[in-house]
């Protein structure tokens, strides 16, 4: 089975090619030819998945899925949320982001929060989705090299390493994109 993952995020490509068995082949949105930003106007995180695998259904008719992920916080009543990958500015920087986070969570008891990843698969006339949460806290100071966006601050439940500490696989056991990484696989496996 070939499918699109409908993004140009190569991290995000590179540890969900590592996740799927072989007997699927995934491609990038650069394997297809689109090179232009997806439309993530939808004001949850489920929608803008939707909206993402919509786009290349209608526009290059291909079987995808699409993610989407927040990063919600407890002391901040869920934020960044759907805004995580924007919240310090449209260009997107991690680290920008994470110090913005940092800042707003100094005078925070609480340091609560949850990754949480949308799937929106579109496969044979018909639209499914897949929800992976990871639980944990966020950490005063980042550490770690690895993996991208919030992970060198965030320390799932359970753990005492950053996502960023991690290695591939153990952070694809624990996180939130593995875990609907895994029930994405689980349905196609059997369609």
């Amino acid at each position: 089975m070939k499918i699109v993952f409908a993004s140009n995020n190569l991290h995000k490509i590179a540890e969900i090619r590592a996740m799927i068995p072989q007997s699927i082949e995934l491609v990038g949105l650069q394997d297809i030819g689109c090179t232009i930003d997806l439309p993530e106007t939808a004001d949850t995180i489920e929608g803008n998945a939707q909206m993402k695998a919509d786009y290349i259904t209608h526009h290059y008719g291909l079987p995808c899925f699409a993610d989407d992920t927040g990063l919600e916080v407890e002391a901040l009543n869920g934020a960044p949320g759907v805004y995580s990958a924007r919240y310090a500015g449209d260009q997107k920087n991690a680290d920008d982001n994470m110090d913005k986070l940092l800042y707003e969570l100094e005078e925070k008891t609480t340091r609560k929060a949850q990754f949480k990843t949308v799937i929106a698969l579109n496969l044979k006339g018909e639209s499914h989705q897949f929800t992976g949460i990871a639980s944990g806290e966020i950490l005063r100071e980042k550490r770690g090299a690895h993996g991208f966006g919030y992970d060198p601050i965030f320390v799932p439940n359970g753990q005492n390493l950053t996502f960023a500490e991690m290695d591939a696989a153990s952070k694809a056991a624990l996180s939130h994109r593995g875990k609907a990484v895994q029930l994405l696989i689980a349905f196609l496996l059997v369609k």
